[in-house]
């Protein structure tokens, strides 16, 4: 019995000493990412945190892919989301491509979770509507079809 306590105290102090390649700031071995003074990553809330940025959408709408996005929309956020701005469990969608930028919107609906962890604003959204935004995970396309609709919603033509 006294070796295993042994050997488990033994363990856990190596594994508590962590990996010293290991990166305390990041959590990733080597890599080195800017730090906010909280401790926490740099944020950038306009383009939220995902693989989209810089995202130049055309003038006008793109009547195929709206329909599209209006259909995912139906199936995977109607439950939630009204296209007004009235907040059902989740907040309205009416205006929402004037108050945030594509790249935001796309990395949002693909990467939902990374994002409520860093976003001052989302972090605020979830203490009034009190459930996080599952992860739908819906595609790239999937994602750019819904930002379709929302413009449409938001009265672009």
């Amino acid at each position: 019995m006294k070796k295993l306590l042994i050997i488990c105290s033994v363990v856990f102090t190596i594994y508590a000493c962590g990996n010293p390649g290991e990166d305390k700031t990041s959590g990733q071995s080597g890599a080195r990412t800017e730090v906010t003074e909280n401790g926490n990553p740099s944020y950038d809330p306009k383009r939220g945190e995902g693989k989209f940025q810089n995202m130049e959408l055309p003038d006008a709408l793109d009547a195929a892919m709206a329909q599209s996005g209006k259909q995912i929309y139906e199936v995977k956020c109607a439950s939630c989301h009204k296209l007004s701005d009235e907040r059902l469990v989740g907040p309205g969608w009416k205006g929402v491509t004037s108050k945030h930028k594509p790249e935001w919107l796309m990395n949002f609906i693909t990467n939902p979770d990374a994002m409520i962890d860093q976003d001052p604003e989302l972090q605020a959204q979830l203490e009034i509507c009190l459930v996080r935004m599952p992860n739908q995970n819906l595609t790239d396309d999937d994602a750019r079809h819904l930002v379709e609709f929302m413009r449409q919603n938001d009265g672009i033509k």
